[in-house]
């Protein structure tokens, strides 16, 4: 152990001030997370230094998970919730990687103008996440918005998109598709023009079909690349706050798992920290779950993660 660590100390030093970043910024905070979900901390027994307010919870073993997976209202309803952001999360990703996929084929041919059209296409990307929720929720605006003054024009029905109905969850979809597609169109983009040519040839000399080269060639080319951002956009999606509270709010339509952790954290007359601590542990406990799934899914197809 001592000459290993004589010959190798240096590359130790160098990972070190990482570590305790990671450990103060990441590790501290989750385990006191994890050590929240198995009291009663609330706001009204909490340490408060400034009140001279010693810490008054005690711990109630795993009496919040037991409260929050019984589905219970009062706690959230949780697997009504759970379904929400399932439906959210796989129908944003789904648009995403299709609408993407669609815009990278097209950008990947010689066509004229092709430098801007990246550069339109990818600017809603670039554009402030928060800038383009407003425009978005004064677009669907029921009385104002463009969208509405568009469909009264042709004279369809004219909906109240961000109320309290299904049309608030599907709004926050298209808004945050139109947000994702630009990163998934780059990331398939780069995947796209590393494929040889000289498959597609081959592939064409042999009477294939564009539909036959898309499938033999395009789409298992695209594999480790697709894997990779189709994960990444489930956890990002699964865990997107700010799109769905900007434009909706606290909107029971909308809600899904880490809105209602953040609204439990942060609104009523007393905030309760340990039943959002347990949704947030929770929601770490899905995502681990299925990230596991999916490289065991990945290695039987032969891709290396």
């Amino acid at each position: 152990m001592r000459r290993f660590l004589e010959r190798h100390w240096y590359a130790y030093a160098m990972v070190l001030p990482v570590v305790v970043v990671i450990a103060v910024l990441v590790l501290y905070p989750l385990a006191q997370g994890v050590f929240f979900t198995f009291t009663n901390i609330n706001e009204a027994n909490i340490a408060n230094p400034v009140l001279d307010r010693p810490a008054t919870y005690v711990g109630v073993g795993f009496k919040n998970y037991l409260n929050v997976l019984s589905g219970d209202s009062s706690y959230g309803a949780f697997w009504s919730t759970l379904v929400r952001t399932l439906i959210w999360t796989f129908g944003c990703v789904f648009f995403h990687y299709t609408i993407g996929l669609g815009l990278a084929l097209l950008l990947n041919r010689e066509v004229r103008g092709r430098t801007l059209y990246r550069v339109l296409l990818i600017l809603p990307w670039a554009v402030p996440a928060f800038i383009s929720a407003f425009a978005w929720k004064y677009m669907f605006n029921a009385q104002y918005g463009i969208i509405n003054q568009l469909l009264r024009a042709v004279g369809l029905p004219d909906p109240v998109w961000l109320g309290q109905s299904d049309w608030a969850l599907f709004a926050v979809i298209v808004v945050n598709v139109w947000l994702g597609v630009p990163f998934m169109m780059v990331a398939l983009l780069g995947g796209l023009q590393s494929i040889p040519g000289d498959l597609y040839e081959a592939a064409e000399m042999d009477g294939a079909t564009p539909w036959q080269r898309f499938r033999h060639v395009t789409l298992p080319g695209l594999r480790s690349v697709s894997s990779t951002v189709v994960l990444l956009g489930i956890i990002w999606t699964f865990n997107m706050f700010p799109v769905i509270y900007l434009i909706a709010g606290p909107n029971p339509n909308t809600r899904i798992l880490v809105t209602y952790a953040f609204e439990r954290f942060f609104s009523g007359a007393s905030r309760d920290y340990a039943v959002a601590s347990t949704y947030g542990v929770l929601i770490l406990s899905v995502l681990l779950v299925f990230a596991t799934v999916y490289r065991r899914a990945l290695r039987k197809q032969g891709e290396v993660w």
